[in-house]
């Protein structure tokens, strides 16, 4: 018998490949931003199953919506390569900008320090 893990990405990975034969779907940037983002959950060792989960969904959905701008922002032409790139960075880049953002002191920036 197979493992859930297992039986899960394979029914998901059916899923995303039968979704991008939808017609209005760019299939190319929907398989990339899958691929991204089970990266992004497969170098995410310490964290829970309901953490992956959710960064799954966010840098699936975020890479497939930023596919376009980096085509049209960058020379990548393939919005799959955009879409992958994109999911594999979202969450790391995002979760860098909020420890950023914690450690700016707002307070004394409104009061004109720095």
């Amino acid at each position: 018998m197979a493992e859930p893990n297992t039986t899960t990405a394979a029914a998901l990975s059916a899923a995303i490949g039968l979704a991008g034969l939808a017609p209005g779907i760019d299939g190319n940037a929907l398989i990339g931003a899958f691929t991204g983002a089970a990266l992004v959950v497969v170098t995410s060792k310490n964290l829970g199953v309901l953490t992956r989960l959710a960064y799954l969904l966010i840098s699936l959905v975020m890479g497939y919506l930023a596919a376009p701008e980096i085509v049209n922002s960058t020379p990548i032409r393939s919005t799959g390569v955009a879409a992958f790139f994109a999911a594999a960075l979202v969450i790391t880049v995002t979760l860098q900008l909020i420890e950023r953002i914690k450690g700016i002191d707002l307070l004394s920036i409104l009061k004109g320090g720095r």
